[in-house]
């Protein structure tokens, strides 16, 4: 059974488009729920995608859990993210996160923690204004025009990453805190709306992903530095 400890982060990625007849293995993990998920989408390649997705997630999981990947039972919080718990005590703390065909999975034995990537697209329209706060949107809009897409979507991967850690979803209004995200200073939270402490308790990690996608790690450390440790699943 494998442990992390409290310096590092492991973050495992694999692709998510394999051969159809390579699927069976991946499905033969899943839960009845999870196939029925994948059962519900409209899409071949998406349902796919899917299947590999939840099934390689299994597989890292059991390396920490000591238990067979078809064996993990999940729960989920009242937003959605699924935990393993015994007791109910968190056993490990995870999050999966994929865009195309690449997927990624965060895991720490000691902090909660959100990952996220995303292939960086041309916007048809102005979405920062939406999403962001209004110190972000003045970072965004002081790049030179060839930077805008990379900072618009180093700074979404740093807020999609933190509102899975907190663990909140969609109640946590995105204007409620700032990520400093421009290439001069070190990633961090910068501002968490009503929690003056929060800047120094947690920790932004900057991805290392393929060219033409973006990505976030955010756990809360207390303050401990962590660093990324990568591991391949494939």
């Amino acid at each position: 059974m494998e442990t992390i400890g409290p310096d590092v982060v492991d973050v495992w990625s694999w692709r998510l488009d394999v051969p159809p007849p390579d699927l069976d293995m991946p499905r033969a993990l899943l839960s009845p729920d999870e196939c029925a998920r994948a059962g519900r989408f409209v899409h071949a390649r998406d349902m796919h995608r899917f299947i590999v997705a939840r099934g390689g997630m299994r597989l890292i999981l059991a390396r920490y859990l000591g238990l067979s990947p078809q064996s993990i039972r999940f729960s989920y919080t009242e937003n959605g993210k699924p935990y393993v718990s015994e007791s109910g005590t968190a056993l490990v703390h995870f999050n999966l996160t994929h865009s195309a065909d690449l997927a990624m999975l965060a895991v720490s034995d000691r902090y909660e923690l959100g990952i996220d990537i995303e292939e960086m697209r041309v916007l048809k329209e102005d979405i920062a204004k939406w999403f962001f706060s209004r110190s972000e949107c003045e970072t965004l809009n002081a790049l030179p025009p060839e930077d805008y897409l990379d900072g618009f979507y180093r700074c979404w991967t740093r807020k999609e990453a933190f509102v899975k850690a907190h663990g909140a979803g969609l109640s946590l209004p995105l204007d409620s805190f700032d990520m400093i995200f421009d290439r001069l200073n070190e990633p961090r939270l910068h501002r968490f709306e009503g929690h003056p402490d929060a800047p120094a308790n947690w920790a932004v990690l900057e991805l290392a992903v393929p060219v033409n996608f973006a990505g976030a790690v955010v756990a809360s450390t207390g303050g401990h530095r962590v660093q990324l440790r990568y591991r391949d699943a494939s």
